[in-house]
């Protein structure tokens, strides 16, 4: 009976450690990272009445504000450009990827009409910093990416920045050829397990968005055809806000966790570095599959992030050592946008005391 009542301790202790630190994060008081609890307790209302879903902030490595379904998982919609960027940077260092190279060299192509001898030669780089020059029909495409996007043949391989699915895509489909493994199984091997992350499955299947059967199906990830306007598909993931936490701390980290380098900090400094600033007047660029804050004059460390359908957001303060998550369940009825969203973001730096 004493061994029982002993085990059922340890069982239960086990849960509880689970329950308040999950994902191998600790907790701290707000005021000890110079925030104020009066405050977060604003955004926390706030979050309930918008409709946002979860949400995460940690500062130097410690969670001091949780609010909502860090668990449930979500799409992730833009943000799979992110996920897609550490899977690069270990292939690169493991000499599988070499950035130089065109699509010519690697035996790209898409359908007819197939690309141009000029976008041919654009190289991995050029796709990584979207800078292709190819205009060619993708999957997922939503209008946004159209209203805007040039005529193909406008611009030359490395000359011109614009956000279009076709370079993602296609950097999906070259990352497969060159290691000969699923996206899914690699962030699975590669991040989801040496992070412990504790929602993320690594299961994935395959939909035909062309037909009018098409369901969205409940996995980890999923690729979405549309073979009339690509032969490459577009890569979905979902994942939780204590997943992405996790994702976000580990690039706060240089990509190093629990002593093991996983990702370079090479490549790390290298893609959050700004290439193209696509909006001036709020100081954001783009560098490689991240969003990048333009450098101040006393920046030591760049500012980066992901946002997806202008809702969801990983961004990451590297000089703040802070990371926040915010979700939303897109897959439901849902009537958050994008001025929620950046009151949202206002409050959680009105939050944030004054040095």
């Amino acid at each position: 009976m004493i061994s029982r009542i002993l085990l059922l301790g340890i069982l239960l202790g086990s849960i509880k450690c689970i329950a308040q630190n999950p994902n191998q994060f600790s907790y701290a008081e707000p005021e000890s990272k110079g925030f104020s609890t009066e405050k977060l307790e604003i955004l926390k209302n706030y979050l309930s009445e918008s409709g946002s879903s979860s949400m995460l902030i940690i500062v130097g490595g410690d969670i001091i504000f949780e609010w909502g379904e860090i668990n449930k998982k979500h799409l992730v919609h833009s943000m799979r450009k992110a996920l897609l960027n550490s899977l690069y940077g270990i292939a690169i260092a493991r000499g599988q990827i070499d950035t130089t190279m065109t699509l010519r060299e690697l035996r790209i192509n898409d359908i007819e009409p197939k690309l141009t001898d000029s976008e041919l030669d654009a190289r991995i780089a050029d796709l990584l910093k979207s800078r292709s020059g190819i205009y060619h029909n993708a999957a997922a495409v939503n209008n946004a990416m159209l209203v805007d996007r040039p005529r193909r043949g406008t611009h030359r391989p490395g000359e011109f920045y614009y956000y279009y699915n076709c370079d993602f895509n296609t950097l999906g489909a070259i990352l497969e050829q060159q290691t000969g493994e699923s996206i899914y199984t690699l962030f699975q091997k590669e991040i989801a397990e040496p992070l412990g992350m504790l929602d993320y499955e690594g299961n994935y299947t395959s939909i035909d968005a062309e037909t009018d059967e098409a369901e969205i199906p409940n996995t980890a990830g999923y690729y979405q055809y549309e073979r009339s306007q690509s032969k490459y598909p577009a890569y979905h993931f979902r994942m939780s806000a204590r997943d992405l936490a996790l994702y976000g701390q580990l690039y706060l980290d240089y990509g190093s966790w629990n002593g093991e380098q996983i990702i370079p900090k090479s490549w790390i400094d290298v893609s959050t570095k700004s290439y193209s600033v696509y909006n001036p007047q709020y100081g954001n660029a783009y560098g490689m599959l991240w969003r990048v804050r333009v450098p101040e004059k006393d920046t030591k460390r760049n500012t980066f992030f992901h946002t997806g359908l202008g809702i969801h957001m990983l961004d990451e303060y590297p000089d703040s050592k802070l990371v926040f998550v915010h979700r939303v369940n897109t897959e439901a009825e849902f009537d958050y946008n994008e001025s929620d969203f950046y009151k949202m973001i206002r409050l959680v730096f009105n939050a944030k005391k004054q040095d």
